[in-house]
C-alpha cells in the first residue's frame, strides 16, 4: 500500500544548512544502521555482522515456517511459493558487493539530510537461492508484462507517504537476479532480510529488496515511491532526475598503521608500508587503482587482483610506500572497464547518492 499519511511526523527531504551540524533524528539512524569497519575490508567475505545494514523502516517478523512468497500480475501461472518450495529448486551462489546508494553521503557538501554515511555502507556476500528467471519461467511471463514490481514486508511512512517497501526491475531480469535465503552458507540473518530477499548484482543496495513477500508482473512502468520520488539524482526538489541505479567505481583503502580514537588519524612509522584495499564497481571490472600519498599531487598504479570467477565482487589491490615522517594525505581511486573513474571533485545531489568522490586518509608518521 502506498497513500499519503495525515498529520506532519513525516518531513519532506531537505539540505542541511550552512553551519548545521548532524542531528539527533540522523544520529537516530546511524545508531539504527551500521557501516562496515574498513578494516574489515582484509576478508574476501565479509562476516554477517560486519557487513553494512540500512533498514528503512522496522525489521519485520519473519517466521521461516510460515513465509509465502506470492508470485502474480501479468503471468500465465501466477505462484505462491514456501520457503521449502525455494529450497527444493536448483540452487546457485553469487559473491556479490552490495553497497548502499548514500553511501559517501555525509562527506557532502551542503550535507543532505539523512542516513550520515561516511563511506563504510559496504559488503561482499555469498548470496545463495534461486535464479528470479527460473521462477518466472515457471509462472509464464506475459508478453505485455514490462516491469517486475518487489514488496517487502517491512511498512512505514517515509516523506508523508505510508508504504510497504516496494521496488521494481525492468524486464527482462538479469540472468543473476537471485531470491537468495542463504548467507555465508547460513540463514539470512533477521538484519538482512530472513527468510527471503532479493539480490540484485551490480545495483546499489535499494534494489536488494529484503523480506521479500510478494512479486508482481505489471504492464506499465511502476511509479510507487521507492522508485518514482526516492532514488533519483536531482539538482533540485522540482525535478523529476534521473533512476539511481547500478555502482559507481570505487576504491577504499584498508588504513594503514594505528588510529587515534576520536579523529581516527592514522599513524605509521617511517620506512616500507604496504598499502592495500578493495575495488569494485556496478558496470565491469575495475581494471585500474591509483593511489596518491601526498594528497593528489602525483599518482602511482597498484596492482589489482583479477575478480576471477566472481564478477560482481569488488577486487583486492595493493601497493607499496616508504613513508617519510610528517603528515600525509593518502588518496585512492579506481577505473572500470567501461571507463569509468572517480571524481577528485564531489558529485553533489540532492538526495546524496552514488557520491564516489575519492577517499582522503589522513596518516601522520613519526
Amino acid at each position: 500500500m502506498e497513500e499519503r499519511f495525515p498529520g506532519g511526523i513525516s518531513a519532506p527531504g531537505r539540505v542541511a544548512g550552512v553551519g548545521e551540524g548532524i542531528g539527533q533524528d540522523e544520529l537516530a539512524l546511524a545508531a539504527r544502521n551500521h557501516g562496515m569497519p574498513l578494516e574489515a575490508m582484509r576478508y574476501e567475505v565479509t562476516p554477517p555482522g560486519l557487513h553494512y545494514v540500512l533498514t528503512h523502516y522496522d525489521i519485520p517478523e519473519g517466521e521461516a515456517d510460515s513465509w509465502r512468497l506470492a508470485v502474480h500480475g501479468r503471468l500465465e501461472h501466477p505462484l505462491e511459493l514456501g520457503l521449502r518450495d525455494l529450497r527444493a529448486l536448483p540452487a546457485v551462489t553469487r559473491r556479490v558487493t552490495m553497497e548502499c546508494a548514500g553511501n559517501g553521503r555525509a562527506r557532502l557538501s551542503p550535507r543532505p539530510v539523512s542516513q550520515p554515511w561516511l563511506l563504510e555502507a559496504v559488503g561482499t556476500a555469498d548470496w545463495t537461492g534461486v535464479p528470479l528467471r527460473a521462477v518466472l519461467a515457471e509462472a509464464g511471463v506475459a508478453p505485455d508484462a514490462v516491469e517486475a514490481v518487489f514488496t517487502g514486508a517491512d511498512h512505514g511512512v517515509e516523506r508523508g507517504v505510508e508504504q510497504d517497501y516496494r521496488r521494481s526491475l525492468p524486464l527482462p531480469v538479469d540472468a543473476d537476479v537471485l531470491l537468495a535465503h542463504t548467507m555465508n552458507g547460513g540463514p539470512l540473518p533477521p538484519q538482512h532480510g530472513h527468510p527471503l530477499r532479493l539480490v540484485v548484482p551490480g545495483w546499489y543496495g535499494m534494489a536488494h529488496v529484503k523480506w521479500l513477500r510478494d512479486i508482481e508482473l505489471v504492464d506499465a512502468a511502476f511509479g510507487g515511491f521507492q522508485q518514482a520520488v526516492a532514488y533519483r539524482f536531482r539538482q533540485s526538489a522540482e525535478e523529476s532526475g534521473e533512476p539511481v541505479t547500478r555502482i559507481a567505481p570505487r576504491a577504499l583503502l584498508v588504513p594503514p598503521g594505528f588510529p587515534d580514537f576520536m579523529s581516527r588519524t592514522r599513524v605509521v612509522r617511517p620506512g616500507p608500508v604496504r598499502l592495500a584495499g578493495r575495488a569494485w564497481s556496478g558496470y565491469g571490472a575495475v581494471v585500474r587503482v591509483e593511489f596518491s600519498a601526498d594528497g593528489g599531487g602525483g599518482w602511482a598504479d597498484a596492482e589489482v587482483r583479477s575478480p576471477g570467477e566472481h564478477p560482481y565482487a569488488w577486487q583486492g589491490w595493493h601497493a607499496d610506500w616508504t613513508a617519510a615522517p610528517g603528515s600525509h594525505t593518502l588518496l585512492v581511486r579506481a577505473t572500470d572497464a567501461s571507463g569509468r573513474t572517480q571524481p577528485l571533485e564531489q558529485p553533489w545531489n540532492r538526495g546524496g547518492f552514488g557520491n564516489n568522490l575519492v577517499q582522503a586518509v589522513s596518516v601522520e608518521c613519526c
